[in-house]
């Protein structure tokens, strides 16, 4: 299509290529014995979430209640909320989500959080199916290790609470450190959720699910048969992070950025119409352990960089100090890291078959 056509900047996501990768992620983790159960946060739509579950993912998962909310609006009712739900305002709107979609699952790290989620289900009469988030090493939300049996005992007393099972965040780390090595942080966190498990069921605790596994080790995860569930999301669209960790391949990402050059003062810069209300900045630039040198990569134009932004202007510079581009042109952008790049957008544009519709980000800034 002509990008020239499209209000920028802006997000194109190529509909058929997310769709390919949604279908090849959801044949590994079924060829591992597994279930997926795809993270939102990158796409926060229910269309894509839709698609992933139409594909065989047996739900989906959310960080935040208001997420939660706009998916069960969008037709999906089986929903995980793998996040502390703290706070008498989440718990009110939990406790009525729970009533609109066939299975809610929330999250507990702790036995003050615990206690709120078992005061309100026994107010409503009912009970809440719950996992413990155990922190094996991405020093996040999660129970350390060594607390995470008795804080198990003291939750399974909870009678609003069923406490079903336990998932943990690791993504990319070894021993506590950040590693490029996805096997070895794979099967770490494998171990450590199998030993958790064990010392817990020993205190004769029925746990049923073990839920781990993030874009870059989800399949690795998967394939050790410890977890029974994957959690992995920036798989639909894919990035250049995922190509740097071995995961992905530049033609298997299906959102990129198309902006427009606004401005040429001078040979050796050029400035388009997107600035940090646009791309995202979450990955700093120029350190460990991938050294980007610039906020997304310019497609087919490997001497530019996208290097510098103010809040309405990204400074385009080249690596040959002539940049070549002319006023009115239209540059289409890779992304580093996905996620935060669609949660910049209100709506984003999607090619399909030929056609071109706009489709809203519906839980774009969703917080609570």
């Amino acid at each position: 299509m002509e990008l020239s056509e499209l209000e920028t900047p802006c997000i194109m996501i190529d509909v058929e290529q997310a769709r390919r990768n949604v279908v090849a992620m959801q044949k590994a983790v079924n060829e591992a014995g597994c279930c997926l159960r795809p993270h939102i946060k990158t796409h926060k739509m229910p269309f894509f979430a839709r698609m992933q579950v139409e594909a065989g993912a047996v739900g989906i998962t959310c960080a935040k209640v208001s997420e939660a909310e706009i998916m069960a609006d969008g037709g999906l009712d089986d929903i995980f909320i793998a996040y502390p739900l703290v706070g008498a305002f989440r718990i009110r709107r939990a406790v009525a989500l729970a009533k609109r979609v066939k299975r809610l699952i929330l999250a507990v790290d702790s036995i003050e959080g615990a206690a709120a989620l078992n005061e309100a289900a026994l107010a409503e009469n009912t009970c809440f199916e719950t996992r413990l988030e155990i922190d094996t090493g991405a020093k996040r939300t999660g129970v350390l290790m060594r607390n995470a049996a008795l804080l198990a005992e003291n939750i399974a007393r909870l009678p609003g609470l069923r406490l079903a099972g336990l998932y943990t965040f690791k993504s990319l780390n070894y021993q506590g450190e950040a590693t490029c090595d996805n096997e070895l942080a794979a099967h770490e966190e494998a171990e450590l959720l199998a030993e958790t498990a064990t010392v817990i069921r020993n205190k004769g605790i029925t746990i049923e699910d073990i839920s781990g596994g993030s874009s870059p080790t989800g399949l690795a995860v998967a394939r050790t048969g410890v977890v029974n569930e994957v959690r992995p999301g920036t798989y639909i669209f894919k990035d250049l992070m995922l190509c740097d960790e071995g995961v992905a391949q530049l033609e298997e990402i299906a959102a990129r950025f198309v902006a427009t050059v606004v401005s040429c003062p001078s040979e050796d810069y050029a400035i388009i119409d997107g600035g940090t209300k646009c791309f995202p900045t979450d990955v700093p630039l120029n350190t460990a352990p991938f050294f980007y040198n610039a906020y997304a990569y310019v497609e087919a134009m490997e001497h530019l960089r996208l290097n510098r932004m103010n809040e309405e202007h990204g400074i385009i510079t080249s690596s040959t100090r002539k940049t070549g581009l002319r006023v009115g042109q239209t540059l289409s952008l890779l992304p580093i890291h996905v996620c935060t790049a669609i949660n910049m957008q209100n709506s984003v544009y999607l090619w399909e078959q030929g056609t071109m519709h706009r489709e809203p980000v519906g839980a774009r800034g969703m917080l609570v």
